[in-house]
């Protein structure tokens, strides 16, 4: 589906208010099928929600709205996609942040996501950081290669042996991100051909669905043809993903667990997740309970939704 959300026009942002100085949510990013849906639900609820770039929002926003950054990973996998900067200005203007860049950089950054869930006392599947010469220890087989800053499971390589490492690492090499940021190694957590996507907000889950992988892909990603499930996650799950969230401090984050011998693992998270009404837990509207847990305004309460599926 392509998104309908029009970003704002500085012509538009300077036109009078007339909601009586009532305060204004600006979800900072591209526009995507994503916003369009949260920023389409806050609205019908009431919310003064817009999406905007990070040059409108630092043209539009004032004391007492609230900047909810959404930048994304770069489709190059060498980093996130530009705006960080004008965080110094709105901060100073007075403007509450949500998703603040050292956030934001640590979720998307997996090196970052490591050392950070690893000093939280979160068990984390062996790691190495390959860059051009280094000599990697004796790892545990089989494993994973994926970028620094990846997503949409573009780049990730699974490796059974030594040799599919070798090559693997030789194939990758000759990317623009490898050169930058080097790869990470990574132990294999067993696929079970689905992992839980729970959606972190305000320190809490407000949403969660289970991604089912495509018939003979071993990646969950929706990108790569995997389907989603509505989710009734267990609580283990669900504590292991908020622990994740407080350690890097995220205020919306998508947080994917999987389970690991006798019990759960927190493997990524993700500061621009997608999702939709089947993220929805418990006959509450996920868009709703994101902004009740971000205290966002009020929010109605809406019609319980069908019955929900173990993980």
């Amino acid at each position: 589906m392509k998104p309908t959300t029009d970003l704002p026009t500085l012509e538009t942002l300077a036109e009078p208010a007339t909601d009586g100085g009532m305060q204004r949510v600006a979800v900072i990013g591209n526009p995507t099928r994503t916003t369009d849906l949260l920023v389409g639900a806050w609205v019908a609820a009431g919310i003064r929600a817009s999406v905007m770039t990070p040059e409108l929002a630092l043209a539009a926003l004032e004391a007492g709205d609230v900047a909810l950054f959404r930048l994304d990973v770069l489709p190059t996998l060498d980093g996130i996609e530009p705006g960080l900067d004008v965080f110094p200005a709105l901060e100073q203007r007075g403007v509450r942040i949500l998703n603040r860049p050292g956030a934001l950089l640590a979720v998307h950054d997996k090196l970052r996501t490591l050392a950070a869930l690893t000093a939280a006392g979160l068990r984390q599947p062996r790691t190495f950081h390959a860059t051009a010469g280094t000599r990697l220890p004796h790892l545990p087989l089989p494993c994973v290669v994926k970028p620094r800053f990846g997503s949409w499971g573009k780049d990730v390589l699974r490796c059974e042996t030594r040799s599919d490492l070798d090559r693997a690492l030789a194939a990758l090499s000759t990317k623009g991100w490898w050169r930058r940021h080097g790869a990470l190694v990574q132990e294999l957590i067993p696929p079970v051909g689905r992992d839980l996507r729970l959606l972190s907000a305000g320190g809490e889950i407000a949403g969660g669905a289970v991604r089912v992988a495509a018939p003979g892909e071993w990646r969950t990603n929706i990108s790569l043809g995997g389907r989603l499930e509505r989710a009734d996650p267990p609580a283990e799950a669900v504590a292991e993903a908020e622990r994740a969230a407080r350690a890097i401090s995220i205020d919306l984050a998508g947080v994917d667990v999987l389970p690991w011998e006798d019990g759960w693992v927190v493997l990524e998270l993700n500061g621009a997740a997608d999702f939709d009404e089947r993220y929805s837990l418990g006959g509450r509207d996920v868009h709703s309970e994101i902004a009740r847990a971000l205290s966002l305004g009020r929010t109605p309460q809406l019609a319980p939704l069908p019955a929900t599926a173990s993980f």
